[in-house]
């Protein structure tokens, strides 16, 4: 637990860093005509970097004169792998499949294999969220959403 919690205290600390140091890049100060891009977002990072610091201490003082605790058993991270493996795929596949299919194939498998549902409530859902996505996004809305080569071949 104690590698955990230190590594991601440290990972948020970077990400703040980054932030600031980019804020910095674009202007942190304050202009003429108010604050410049770059004001907020430092503040922002340096508020990270700041709790990034308080967790660090914890974590360390938590260490003190305990046994680290197990951060994970096999159960839970299978179970955690269960949901990511499957949204790594999806996104992976976005870029050669499109949206639409990817999307319909994730609700499908999610439906069927954590939710245990049935052909007939994992049809309309795995088919009607990428239709009402179509809908939504391509015809009201006019953005264009990835697609891939099923709608090459309706003709869209």
């Amino acid at each position: 637990m104690f590698l955990m919690e230190w590594l991601v205290a440290i990972a948020c600390m970077a990400f703040g860093a980054v932030v600031m140091w980019d804020s910095l890049r674009v202007g942190a100060g304050w202009a003429f005509d108010g604050p410049q891009a770059g004001y907020f977002p430092f503040y922002v990072g340096l508020l990270i970097c700041a709790s990034s610091v308080v967790t660090l201490v914890q974590v360390v003082l938590r260490r003190i004169g305990r046994r680290d605790r197990l951060f994970a058993t096999w159960e839970q991270l299978w179970r955690v792998s269960e949901v990511l493996i499957p949204s790594m795929v999806y996104v992976l596949a976005i870029p050669w499949l499109g949206i639409y299919v990817p999307t319909a194939l994730f609700i499908a498998w999610f439906m069927w294999r954590i939710g245990k549902y049935g052909a007939a409530k994992i049809l309309p859902a795995a088919l009607g969220v990428p239709v009402l996505t179509f809908l939504t996004f391509e015809v009201w809305f006019k953005l264009p959403l990835p697609k891939g080569p099923v709608e090459s071949l309706i003709g869209y």
